[in-house]
């Protein structure tokens, strides 16, 4: 029984080692989001940090415009880096998990 315990603990330190290496390769992930007339486009990593915004010029002439496009395009790109970064850790974490009667539900 204590074998199994140990080989349980490698196994959690091994799923630990997954998701961490797996967040490290979310911040090389680029995704980008752009403004339904691609007037305003955001650039975002797979850990959620915006990295780039582009701004037509013609948004520059009307402030209130320019916010409500930065916080739509913005929104949906943390919309998407979220879907990507969850799926990415989800996965290395099941890929990772020791086979656990019951813990594999928790991951469906």
């Amino acid at each position: 029984m204590f074998g199994d315990m140990m080989g349980m603990m490698g196994k959690l330190k091994e799923a630990q080692e997954k998701i961490e290496a797996t967040k490290k390769r979310l911040n090389t992930i680029s995704l980008q989001e752009t403004s339904s007339d691609g007037l305003l486009t955001v650039s975002i990593t797979g850990n959620r940090a915006i990295k780039e915004i582009n701004i037509d010029d013609s948004l520059l002439t009307d402030k209130e415009q320019l916010e409500d496009y930065l916080v739509l395009t913005i929104n949906k790109a943390i919309d998407a880096a979220t879907r990507v970064n969850e799926a990415e850790l989800s996965a290395a974490a099941k890929d990772g998990m020791p086979n656990i009667p019951g813990m594999d539900s928790l991951f469906k």
